[in-house]
């Protein structure tokens, strides 16, 4: 999915030219995934919008690789000025839960501004999968252990975690495949390759409207609008939930007054109807929320995800 929300190179200009200190210059906002996926449309989408704002361009730049790693470890170490945002995920949680040696460290190396949009997961079989429901397929796997096998984007990916903790929670073992992304997960299940897609609502969304694939289950704690009818994880393990995210960042030790002015121009930002509609038709919602807030949520994923590693004997890479 791409919008046409910038201009060549991924420019995005102002309405009108601030007249403040800050900001001075255009701003850049990184990020690490592909173009047209959901961190690149929203990215764009939200340059557009604090442009508005702050009165400068910001440009989008994609520094692709490594699960978002190679992006954020260039902000890290960037000059903590205001000029250099990054677009992190919830896989720059889980990147430090499962990666032996990071370049960086995931909370004090990094200012957070706010989170951005908040999604779940669905946890979908093929359409002539016998589990009709969540408790048929973990019912199934209690009697079968490791055959029951679920796909993910890649190891050590928040689809991949998602599956580990369904099958944590359920007492009950999985068997991880994983594939490198793109089409391949949601193909695999279809055609009968691998039992579970845990995956987002825009990758599979389409297909389940489609009749190919048969939604389960939502990771949210409660029913999620983009999956009317669909029933939640926690209905059949109470207390389950996983909601990835997005959210803007910067280099540790940004001064609080930039923080702030950042802040507010990404709460702004989040009211706009464009903006709204969008993370709608991504199956997510606006996110807004303060810099501790954001912090808090970084540092509680963190330990969740290292947590787990630690309770299913997962090896980080």
């Amino acid at each position: 999915m791409q919008l046409g929300l910038g201009l060549a190179g991924g420019a995005i200009l102002p309405a009108a030219h601030g007249q403040s200190e800050y900001p001075a210059k255009p701003l850049r906002l990184i990020h690490g995934f592909g173009a047209g996926g959901n961190a690149d449309v929203v990215s764009r989408l939200m340059a557009r919008q604090l442009a508005q704002s702050l009165g400068q361009p910001v440009v989008v730049e994609i520094k692709s690789g490594a699960g978002g790693r190679i992006a954020s470890d260039s902000v890290a170490k960037a000059r903590p000025d205001g000029y250099t945002l990054v677009m992190l995920t919830g896989a720059h949680t889980v990147s430090a839960a499962m990666t032996r040696e990071l370049p960086y460290d995931p909370v004090k190396d990094f200012s957070f501004l706010s989170t951005v949009s908040s999604f779940p997961f669905v946890i979908a079989v093929r359409a002539d999968h016998p589990a009709k429901t969540l408790a048929d397929l973990l019912a199934l796997a209690a009697s079968e252990p490791g055959r029951v096998t679920f796909t993910s984007v890649g190891v050590g990916s928040t689809q991949h975690m998602t599956g580990e903790l369904l099958g944590a929670a359920a007492n009950v073992k999985l068997l991880h495949v994983p594939y490198r992304g793109g089409g391949a997960p949601v193909e695999a299940v279809i055609a009968g390759d691998v039992d579970i897609l845990s995956d987002t609502l825009t990758v599979a969304g389409p297909q389940i409207k489609a009749g190919r694939l048969r939604a389960l289950a939502v990771t949210s704690a409660q029913a999620w609008p983009g999956a009317p009818g669909v029933s939640t994880v926690a209905q059949t393990l109470p207390g389950f939930e996983v909601r990835s995210w997005l959210g803007l960042a910067a280099p540790g030790g940004l001064p609080d007054a930039i923080v702030d002015r950042l802040n507010a121009a990404i709460a702004q930002a989040l009211q706009a109807p464009e903006v709204q509609q969008t993370l709608a038709a991504l199956g997510s919602e606006s996110a807004p929320g303060s810099s501790r807030q954001m912090r808090a949520l970084v540092e509680t994923e963190v330990a969740r995800w290292r947590g787990l590693v630690q309770e299913t004997g997962l090896s980080p890479v």
